[in-house]
């Protein structure tokens, strides 16, 4: 059953009752998925007003513009919404030297699910953590 959202040409995120949405960021040049973060309505318009990527921290409650620290920021090129707008994807040109992860690799996910365990199938650094953070 087709739902209004579905055919509008209104943005119209929906925020969770935490009052935030789901956001997973690919690179615009390859689609590589970068990382999966959350947004609240102020870092969406940040986000929007800047052409930078903000989120929400849920682990710190806190507003956070991606690379303040690091200099590795996300130069948004486009903003996606799936059907219901209740997930935006955001596809970015990462800056810096091209890590979107805390841990300093391009990605977030740099480990696959086997039955044994992780395996590490992304062990290159592009920064190194303990000098950043």
């Amino acid at each position: 059953m087709a739902s209004d959202l579905d055919e509008t040409d209104r943005f119209q995120p929906r925020f969770d009752s935490s009052g935030l949405i789901t956001a997973i960021v690919s690179d615009a040049q390859d689609n590589t998925v970068l990382m999966v973060a959350h947004m609240n309505a102020e870092a969406l318009r940040l986000t929007q007003d800047t052409g930078v990527a903000h989120f929400w921290s849920r682990s710190r409650s806190s507003l956070w513009k991606k690379g303040e620290t690091s200099g590795e920021t996300l130069k948004v090129v486009e903003i996606l919404t799936d059907c219901d707008q209740d997930v935006l994807l955001i596809k970015a040109e990462p800056q810096g030297k091209g890590a979107s992860c805390h841990t300093g690799r391009r990605s977030c996910f740099y480990r696959r699910v086997e039955a044994g365990g992780l395996v590490f199938i992304d062990e290159t650094r592009l920064f190194d953590p303990k000098l950043v953070y």
